[in-house]
């Protein structure tokens, strides 16, 4: 067993995990960060990306002894990394939730934390860029569009679903 200390969503943690623990198992099991999900334990679908010092990373592809002194954010902490309280939502949640940019929501939090990484790269992409942006992480549901819309309105470029 190794000891890691880990902040998530601001909170640290201090826990003893075999070295073979991968993050997302970490953050699901052991911290109770649910919405973290886990996908494909390849790195092909992207629904487990958390934020990592800052960068989305896919959690099924990194250990967690490696986020050992790092700071983790999950879907759950997003909303407060910019200061939002109460049930206020981080502009790319929002932005998912009014452009109805989801269908079963397995592959939303991985979407959405992509997003909220590129906005921060590029505030103002266009739909390419977004598109590209967005290519390590799939969706089985959709053909992408509402969530193309949804990160071009985070990002203030699109109008909002039915306006």
């Amino acid at each position: 067993m190794t000891r890691i200390t880990v902040t998530v969503d601001g909170v640290a943690y201090t826990d003893e995990v075999e070295p073979r623990t991968l993050l997302v198992h970490y953050l699901r099991e052991t911290v109770g960060a649910t919405g973290t999900v886990i996908g494909c334990d390849t790195s092909n679908c992207g629904a487990c990306t958390v934020h990592l010092d800052g960068r989305s990373v896919k959690s099924c592809n990194v250990l967690a002894v490696q986020a050992d002194g790092h700071e983790v954010t999950t879907i759950e902490g997003l909303a407060a990394s910019v200061g939002a309280t109460g049930d206020a939502l981080h502009p790319v949640q929002q932005a998912f939730h009014d452009c109805h940019a989801l269908q079963c929501g397995f592959c939303t939090p991985g979407m959405v934390m992509q997003a909220a990484d590129l906005l921060r790269d590029n505030p103002h992409p266009t739909e390419a860029e977004v598109r590209e942006g967005l290519e390590g992480n799939l969706c089985r549901c959709t053909g992408y569009h509402n969530i193309v819309r949804a990160v071009l309105a985070a990002a203030g470029n699109s109008p909002k679903a039915g306006e």
